[in-house]
């Protein structure tokens, strides 16, 4: 998978005149979803300026494994995402997303959203239908089926091998309701990994 498709559709889309940009990257797990998105904050020009009176900068980045509240969880998320991050980043007002604590079961702290910086989404659920209309740039990373289970496992280890029946489930819920990849406008595949 390479890296400069990805960085060149960034930075047509930040243009002086734009409110700042937002990416969103969704697959399945295991993909490379984390990982690219890291690569993404790893390539961004270190030199920020002000754009259309708007401080601009590293984007702020979400994971929406911070957001799932549970196994069952992944509509959920991308619904509060939509609500609490999306909406209002494109309205230019602040917004903000809860974390959810997977060892007390329950949800934790606010996390606040400047709606002045570039903000970037990675994780299943981010390409809805609601949410391709808030969104500037959106990846769909997909990966080859046993690649991409080997390392979400060796990631996550044994809570997730218990849990991976469930997920899948959820995942397939949501590619039928949504078809996630029709909104994309870069599609990947990150079997071979990121160069």
């Amino acid at each position: 998978m390479r890296l400069a498709p990805v960085v060149a559709a960034i930075a047509a889309q930040q243009r002086a005149d734009a409110a700042p940009v937002v990416i969103l990257i969704d697959g399945p797990s295991g993909a490379g979803k984390s990982t690219l998105a890291d690569r993404i904050l790893d390539a961004w020009p270190s030199t920020a300026g002000r754009t259309s009176g708007r401080t601009a900068g590293r984007p702020t980045l979400i994971r929406l494994d911070d957001i799932y509240p549970g196994w069952n969880g992944l509509a959920a998320a991308s619904a509060h995402l939509t609500e609490h991050v999306l909406r209002r980043h494109r309205a230019g007002l602040p917004g903000a997303w809860r974390r959810y604590d997977w060892g007390s079961a329950a949800p934790a702290e606010w996390h606040p959203v400047d709606p002045a910086r570039p903000l970037l989404v990675e994780g299943c659920g981010t390409l809805s239908a609601a949410n391709a209309g808030l969104s500037d740039v959106r990846i769909w990373l997909t990966a080859d089926d046993a690649e991409r289970k080997q390392r979400a496992l060796a990631r996550d280890g044994e809570a997730f091998r218990s849990h991976w029946d469930q997920w899948q489930a959820e995942w397939q819920g949501f590619l039928v309701r949504e078809d996630p990849a029709r909104w994309a406008t870069i599609e990947l595949d990150g079997t071979p990994g990121l160069r």
